[in-house]
């Protein structure tokens, strides 16, 4: 019984524990909510003030390290289930080039930094790729919230962001080697034949995932049973997790190898779906279980100390990207808000030095002189968000990087074709996305002269080599716009997918032309009155009219009559943005009419033999007789809707009739005998009666 009730007290204990984490995450959720700020700093926040080195409500080492354990298990999981093996084939060159100057230039100068100040080489390397890993879902988040993913600097950061992540696996393989003696030769032979080990496994879970998952997985699903189909979901990833760890690799590894399996398997999207609540907890664990990691008392004891190592970490990262990607022909403003939005230290950063530190030959000493990297590393992570949110107002020195664009950058718009240098009365449109690219597209063929401005070098060149009149540039800078004439524009239209840069053009655009009629497709409604106000002309929010156009298409479905479908559509388009564009709605079908459903339409051709030939309407009473109307009739090219009644049929002529089953059955044989069924029948019913019938006999007893 003694036993017994220590074991309970034991299990008491961590769920105690367990509480005070969840509550400490939902009270922390609500104040960031409060704030608009994202929830993971309140998670590292709450981490922080209920760990050991804060109120000490969280007490149990063992208990924060298995719950960061499990957190970085799931997480890597879940990034391998969200981008399989296919989609890594698919990566293009400016993920690889950016990515790996990114990771490559920070981890080259961190290392660097790191020997200058007396360290050996071994214990640099770790510190040097835990620097060069920035947070994938504190930035992820930040750029969704802001709609900023599609930007320019978005689209970048998430290639970078994805291409760290494809690198952890590999530094981790490292660091055991890193740790072991041997020669220079020895630890390449052995780095080699760790990536070789993890290259077969690769290979060997893809293999599985094609051959043997599949049926495994169709036969869970025949259960209908939820539970069971979760259950083999976490069976996979444990088995793969635990078979790589026994086979010399990391348990992370594993679990990111099980993400593959399952990213490859019909089942995914389901995968993914029954996952996501789980990933999405003990993620959160994981971010709590960091901010426990943040010893206050090394902020008391060194904050210089932290504070030079966190300016160096943040400042050095920023540049660092901001380098790479200009190098990848970003514009300077761009440039500077992707390299703030890398600048962070990363989740997988801290997993890499504690992996460092757990080794039998340990590469870092978290509770030593580790203590001030982790401190200033955290300290990055607190103040990401207030970063991705001001770092559009925080780029305003991009004119310092000029020559740098001019050295690296494509044809820009300081740089006009001869042709293009003297436009007038043409139109600007700045952004060549799908809607950009649909003006151009109406501009050209009724043939007004345009200018196309664009931030992503990549489709500028292949727009200069489709002949298009596009250039490289910032559209809120002043310069930019006055090469692109402006001021001597019939319109300019801005069609640019970050709202912060379509802030500053909009007020750009009015101080160099402030008459230009300045035309400005948004994403959200609420955009509206802010673009407005700033000084657009015209508004177009594309959240509003996908939400008219799915309405409509509801009203169809419900059989609901078209004026009443246009005066719903007139009411909204009242209420929020007029449009011009007279409003269509894909016609319906007969068959989309419940109560029309039973009605056909048919056809006749009119042959020189028929009765209807050299016939009108009129004159075979074709409606009153059989019920049914001709809709239409074709002659040759051309089409009759609604034929005259006194228009004469003629052999050639393809007569289109409206009417049920048996009206339309009917109106076919009067076309071409010049009787109904019914008529026809009865004919032939006298004519057999007459045929069988015995003679008639006259009174006289002669036949007739």
């Amino acid at each position: 019984m003694h036993f017994l009730a220590e074991t309970e007290l034991e299990h008491l204990g961590f769920l105690i524990d367990l509480g005070v984490v969840l509550g400490a995450g939902v009270i922390a959720s609500l104040l960031m909510a409060t704030l608009r700020l994202p929830a993971v700093t309140g998670l590292l926040l709450a981490g922080a003030i209920c760990g050991p080195f804060g109120f000490a409500l969280v007490e149990d080492q063992g208990t924060i390290n298995t719950l960061a354990e499990v957190g970085v298990v799931l997480l890597l999981f879940t990034i391998g289930l969200e981008f399989p093996l296919s989609r890594f084939l698919r990566i293009g060159k400016t993920l690889a080039i950016g990515g790996s100057l990114q990771v490559g230039l920070t981890s080259a100068a961190v290392i660097g930094a790191c020997m200058l100040l007396g360290l050996e080489f071994k214990f640099a390397v770790p510190i040097g790729f835990a620097v060069a890993l920035s947070s994938t879902a504190i930035v992820l988040r930040g750029l969704s919230d802001r709609g900023e993913v599609d930007a320019p600097h978005g689209r970048f950061i998430v290639g970078t962001l994805l291409f760290q992540d494809l690198c952890v696996i590999p530094m981790m393989l490292v660091l055991p080697v890193l740790a072991g003696s041997g020669t220079a030769l020895d630890i390449v032979q052995s780095t080699a034949i760790s990536l070789g080990l993890a290259t077969a496994a690769v290979v060997l879970t893809y293999i599985v995932s094609r051959v043997l998952l599949p049926p495994l997985l169709r036969r869970v699903d025949k259960t209908r049973s939820r539970e069971s189909f979760v259950l083999a979901i976490l069976s996979i990833c444990l088995g793969i997790a635990l078979a790589t760890g026994y086979a010399g690799l990391s348990l992370a590894l594993g679990a990111f190898l099980a993400g593959i399996v399952l990213a490859d398997s019909p089942f995914a999207n389901r995968a993914l779906t029954e996952v996501m609540p789980l990933r999405d907890v003990l993620t959160g664990l994981f971010f709590i279980s960091l901010g426990m990691m943040f010893d206050w008392r090394a902020l008391v004891e060194g904050p210089l100390i932290v504070g030079g190592v966190f300016l160096a970490i943040f400042f050095g990262k920023a540049l660092l990207a901001t380098i790479a990607a200009m190098v990848m022909r970003f514009p300077p403003r761009a440039a500077i808000v992707a390299g703030l939005g890398l600048a962070q230290f990363g989740e997988f950063g801290f997993v890499l030095l504690n992996n460092a530190a757990a080794l039998d030959t340990p590469l870092f000493d978290v509770q030593g002189d580790g203590r001030w990297l982790w401190a200033a590393a955290l300290i990055t992570m607190f103040i990401t968000p207030l970063v991705l949110r001001f770092s559009p107002h925080l780029a305003a020195g991009a004119r310092l990087l000029k020559p740098l664009e001019r050295l690296l950058g494509a044809r820009g718009m300081d740089e006009p074709a001869k042709g293009d240098a003297g436009l007038s009365d043409h139109v600007v449109v700045a952004g060549y996305g799908v809607s950009g690219r649909m003006v151009v597209s109406a501009l050209k063929t009724v043939g007004i002269p345009y200018l196309i401005l664009e931030m992503n070098a990549e489709t500028v060149r292949a727009a200069q080599a489709a002949n298009e009149p596009a250039y490289y540039a910032d559209v809120s800078s002043d310069e930019a716009l006055h090469h692109a004439r402006v001021e001597h524009a019939r319109a300019f239209v801005l069609t640019i997918n970050d709202p912060g840069a379509v802030q500053r053009s909009i007020d750009t655009v009015r101080r160099v032309a402030p008459n230009v009629p300045l035309l400005v497709r948004a994403r959200y409604l609420a955009e509206r009155d802010t673009f407005l106000k700033l000084g657009a002309s015209e508004v177009v929010s594309g959240e509003l009219e996908g939400a008219v156009e799915i309405m409509a298409r509801v009203l169809r479905l419900m059989d609901i009559p078209r004026n009443l479908i246009d005066r719903e559509v007139a009411l909204v388009r009242e209420r929020t943005q007029t449009s011009v564009r007279e409003h269509t709605i894909p016609r319906a079908t007969l068959a989309a009419f419940s109560m029309l459903k039973d009605l056909k339409i048919e056809t006749f051709l009119v042959e020189p033999e028929s009765s209807a030939a050299a016939k009108s309407l009129r004159d075979l009473n074709l409606r009153k007789v059989t019920g049914a109307t001709v809709i239409a009739v074709s002659r040759g090219p051309q089409v009759m809707d609604n034929p005259a009644p006194t228009m004469p049929l003629q052999p050639g002529d393809m007569v289109y009739l409206l009417g049920s089953l048996e009206q339309v059955r009917d109106a076919i044989c009067l076309l071409d005998t010049g009787d109904t069924p019914a008529q026809v029948a009865f004919a032939t019913k006298v004519l057999h009666r007459h045929e069988v019938a015995p003679p008639a006999t006259a009174p006289d007893g002669t036949g007739t």
